[in-house]
């Protein structure tokens, strides 16, 4: 099963900073893409069960949006604008509330804070800072939100934190839930901390959260406890941020991965898929008596992807109906039904499968093992990442609209390279 792979490397070696870390991974020359398929300079092909760690959630060119981002350029349509008027936003604001806000019963404004999903992060903590004139921000153990300084000072990953190269202030971390082994109750413990004068915990202006931690190791928060901190937040009066950077756009099913909780956050960030073709696009989603920014109090040269728009706004049609939820659904069973059935066979592996919808994920209490299944996977011919603190986690996360037939054989080449990775 294992496929031949002998590209030169030395130019990226010799060249490129040390910085780089998914190129170590899959130590090959990528040089074409299509759907759930990526090939390389030596014509080796591979299934994507990556997906652009979640901004490719309609896979690989797909052929309507560059159909629709072709046209775009060939007739000199507008590439930077700024946060100036174009057709291309015009266009994809009246699709976002047409599609996705209206149907809801959603109403915000929209916010283009620049490119990156750390990007629409620091545009929530500014504004709920802004708006409450309160400093601190709570988030949550093994949390991730972005490498810029005010979103990583609520990601939990030491590692992460430490290449700030600076104390990160202004932020307390609270348990996720289930993080305490204890079963104890951790909204429970939150608001013991808020209500007592003497906990040392000052009222913040916002609690964040994703609904299910990517990075962190495909935890996921039960609906029972998301709505709990909502309460928690209008009991004190806290803003409550939603990242959906990487769970959102449809990965654990809904178009928003907190719709089945029935909460309604204050401030959502939206990047990685939403932009549709993994061009870079973020968007701050906020309630419009929220909105209080002075003109270019936040902004930037790049705010505003107007080729994004184009895409994005193409990829919306996906959610005219619920033929895709209902796919992401079945799928994403298939997915659960495999790596149960993984863990049951071969207990050694210490596994527990985790996850919602096309948001899975494998993990693997022997040290070492997450990252050793995904290394003889991409030899197989599959691209796979790990998540959690220590690489336990084997994420299984392709693109939403895989096909059938290739979804199978993915996990068919995950269930070899287990069993390699166990003779060892």
């Amino acid at each position: 099963m294992s496929i031949q792979i002998s590209a030169d490397l030395n130019i990226f070696n010799e060249h490129e900073s040390e910085v780089r870390s998914y190129c170590r991974s899959f130590p090959t020359i990528f040089s074409k893409a299509q759907g759930e398929y990526l090939w390389d300079k030596e014509g080796n092909k591979f299934i994507d069960f990556f997906a652009g760690a979640g901004a490719l959630n309609y896979g690989h060119n797909h052929p309507k949006m560059k159909e629709k981002l072709l046209e775009y350029v060939n007739k000199d349509g507008v590439t930077h604008g700024l946060d100036m008027a174009t057709e291309a936003k015009e266009e994809f604001i009246k699709q976002l509330q047409h599609i996705i806000l209206k149907p809801r019963n959603m109403a915000y404004k929209m916010m283009f804070p620049g490119p990156t999903g750390t990007n629409a992060v620091e545009g929530a903590l500014k504004l709920a800072r802004k708006i409450t004139g309160r400093e601190t921000i709570m988030s949550f153990t093994n949390a991730f939100h972005g490498m810029t300084l005010g979103a990583l000072s609520i990601t939990g990953n030491q590692f992460k934190r430490h290449g700030a190269g600076i104390p990160l202030h202004h932020a307390v971390v609270m348990p996720y839930d289930n993080f305490l082994k204890d079963g104890a109750d951790s909204v429970k413990y939150m608001e013991q901390f808020l209500e007592d004068n003497g906990s040392g915990v000052s009222k913040p202006a916002a609690i964040i959260l994703e609904t299910v931690q990517g990075e962190g190791g495909i935890n996921v928060a039960s609906f029972e406890w998301l709505k709990r901190v909502e309460e928690l937040c209008r009991k004190f009066d806290i803003f409550l941020i939603i990242d959906d950077i990487q769970a959102g756009v449809g990965r654990t099913g809904s178009f928003f991965s907190f719709e089945p909780a029935g909460i309604e956050p204050d401030i959502i960030c939206l990047s990685k898929s939403i932009g549709g073709y993994g061009l870079p696009f973020a968007i701050t989603l906020m309630k419009p008596e929220h909105d209080i920014w002075e003109p270019g109090e936040h902004n930037g040269t790049f705010r505003g992807n107007n080729l994004a728009f184009v895409t994005a706004a193409e990829a919306l049609h996906f959610w005219e109906d619920d033929t895709l939820i209902k796919e992401v659904k079945r799928k994403g069973n298939t997915v659960q039904e495999r790596l149960e059935k993984l863990v049951s066979i071969h207990p050694e592996l210490k596994g527990e499968v985790r996850g919602r919808g096309l948001m899975k994920g494998l993990a693997c209490t022997v040290e070492g093992m997450g990252s050793d299944i995904c290394c003889k996977a991409f030899e197989n011919g599959l691209i796979l990442e790990t998540a959690g603190i220590n690489d336990e986690v084997v994420k299984v996360m392709p693109p939403l609209n895989i096909k059938d037939e290739a979804l199978e054989k993915g996990l068919n080449i995950l269930e070899e390279s287990i069993k390699t990775v166990l003779k060892k």
